[in-house]
């Protein structure tokens, strides 16, 4: 493994620990869905990053579902915040 993929890893898990701070004691709702969000962005790019690593692209649709399963679900926690104000 390159030094530039351990980098890339690192930074990577740094942003994602930084995200599970802000989900846990996050002061309100809508901190804890951004950090939810940069939480599922983290994983997407640690997918791509490792897929591009391994010249691999069998692992790009699981990236598609995520894709679209934490868009629904941004959308759909912010109508109810919307509503419930």
């Amino acid at each position: 493994m390159s030094v530039l993929l351990l980098v890339l890893y690192g930074s990577l898990v740094v942003a994602a620990c930084g995200a599970v701070y802000r989900l846990v004691v996050g002061p309100s709702m809508a901190d804890r869905i951004i950090a939810l969000d940069l939480l599922l962005v983290s994983l997407m790019t640690g997918i791509v990053v490792d897929a591009t690593a391994r010249n691999d692209a069998s692992q790009l649709n699981l990236l598609v579902v995520i894709a679209i399963i934490g868009f629904t679900a941004t959308v759909a926690v912010a109508r109810f915040m919307e509503r419930s104000q």
